[in-house]
């Protein structure tokens, strides 16, 4: 996405290309356990920002030296990318996949079951705050087995983001959103009604993206877009739930003519018409707030969060996997950074009083990736510092734990492919044969998961 949130003025922000090394030159060569004469652990990490983004690399270095200086017996070898799962067996079976690596939501489960990854388990007691992260979110590093191979660093969900100035116009209340598709569909009729060329809801339909949202529809309404059987995947979207969620898109688009005549959009049209002033409503993230206002000169004041109508809504994230060819010092090494830099409600307070200052968005609903006093502690700093109108996104909070959060299926993007082909049609086509675009989308997506593990 485009824009600066905060999670990538704090060097969270990843890039692809060539490794850099912080580690001091010239000392104790490590042996294979990465243990130097010295007793200092040295663990190669990824997710280092590019050269490209020299704010957020200087900051990740500062942190790189702080985080060295404190723990004087680990040394950090930190390079840019991430997992690639184009290059990740190559370099696994090459000794080149660093001891430390990046993961998104979407690849623990397949390198969980190859054995791509070590389980570090026995390493966890004693490390701090790790018991207070959210279970859904280290479900996603939980293997079948119970044992646990890596942690979340970030996650999102999407929910459902409003201009509150239409709400106003449009006779609706800003602070009580739509919390149903059927109170969607009401008041995008009354903001399309407004007139000059102002659309109630939109959403995305190719480059993958409509497959995206598609996702999130059916979750909405209940269903699955893939679920397994007798240990094979399979499509699971040509379901009620995948109708439900077609056949509201396809009355929102011609019986309501709520949704505009322009379809075949993208994020970057979408955000187009939501900066603009043109649009009531769409499916996003927090960070797309941040976003428009940046972009497209606007305040935080103009725009609401609510959660996602339904039963369930999409989200993913990020996290940190272990080599399984590292060893126990390296693992036990890799987990006191990660905790430290990612995980670490101790340093919250100094993190957010430095990028506050900096004008970066403090206060928005996400990532919050503990429960408890942890996460307590956490959203009470956030609010302390906060710069962005919070009550603004109450919506969102308050109905969150409501609403399920599900990943992505297995072989997503390939299956988002076959879906874009579906919203578009369904946008499009007032005489679209909704049944037929779900089987026939099924045959195919059924022939990708195929091959999926």
């Amino acid at each position: 996405m485009n824009g600066i949130t905060r999670r990538q003025a704090l060097g969270l922000a990843l890039g692809t290309s060539a490794s850099f090394g912080l580690a001091g030159c010239g000392g104790p060569s490590p042996s294979s356990s990465g243990v130097g004469k010295d007793g200092v652990v040295t663990i190669s990490v990824n997710g280092m920002p590019t050269k490209t983004q020299p704010a957020d690399r200087k900051d990740y270095e500062d942190l790189v030296k702080q985080f060295e200086a404190s723990h004087p017996k680990i040394r950090i070898d930190a390079r840019e990318g991430q997992m690639d799962p184009k290059t990740f067996a190559a370099k696994l079976a090459g000794g080149q996949l660093e001891d430390v690596f990046y993961v998104y939501f979407t690849d623990p489960a397949g390198l969980i079951q190859r054995h791509q990854a070590a389980d570090i388990s026995p390493y966890l007691k004693g490390v701090p705050y790790l018991g207070d992260i959210r279970p859904a979110l280290q479900d996603v590093f939980t293997g079948k087995d119970g044992k646990i191979y890596g942690l979340p660093t970030g996650n999102y969900s999407l929910g459902l983001l409003y201009n509150r100035d239409l709400f106003e116009r449009a006779g609706l209340d800003p602070d009580k959103p739509p919390a149903t598709w059927d109170e969607v569909r009401v008041a995008a009729r009354k903001i399309s009604g407004l007139g000059d060329n102002t659309v109630g809801y939109a959403d995305y339909s190719k480059n993958n993206q409509g497959g995206w949202h598609l996702t999130s529809w059916i979750y909405s309404m209940g269903g699955d877009v893939a679920t397994q059987q007798g240990g094979r995947w399979k499509a699971a979207f040509n379901s009620p739930a995948g109708r439900k969620a077609l056949q509201t898109l396809h009355d929102m688009r011609f019986t309501d003519n709520s949704m505009g005549t322009r379809q075949l959009l993208e994020i970057g049209d979408v955000q187009k018409l939501m900066g603009a002033g043109k649009l009531g409503m769409y499916m996003a993230g927090p960070d797309n707030i941040p976003t428009i206002v940046k972009q497209f000169e606007r305040e935080y004041e103009e725009y609401g969060l609510a959660a996602l109508p339904g039963a369930a809504t999409l989200g993913g994230g990020d996290g940190f996997m272990f080599n399984p060819k590292a060893s126990p010092e390296k693992i036990r090494a890799g987990l006191q950074w990660i905790q430290w830099k990612y995980l670490n409600p101790d340093r919250e307070e100094a993190n957010v009083k430095k990028f506050a200052a900096l004008g970066v968005p403090v206060g928005l609903p996400q990532p919050n990736l503990f429960d408890g006093a942890a996460q307590a502690k956490n959203d009470a700093i956030h609010t302390e510092y906060a710069n962005v109108p919070q009550k603004n996104y109450q919506p969102f909070v308050d109905r969150s734990p409501e609403v399920a959060v599900k990943v992505e299926p297995p072989n997503a993007q390939q299956i988002y492919t076959v879906l874009d082909s579906v919203m578009q049609a369904v946008l499009t086509k007032k005489d679209a044969d909704l049944g037929q675009l779900l089987g026939d989308a099924q045959k195919k997506v059924d022939t990708i998961l195929a091959t999926a593990l």
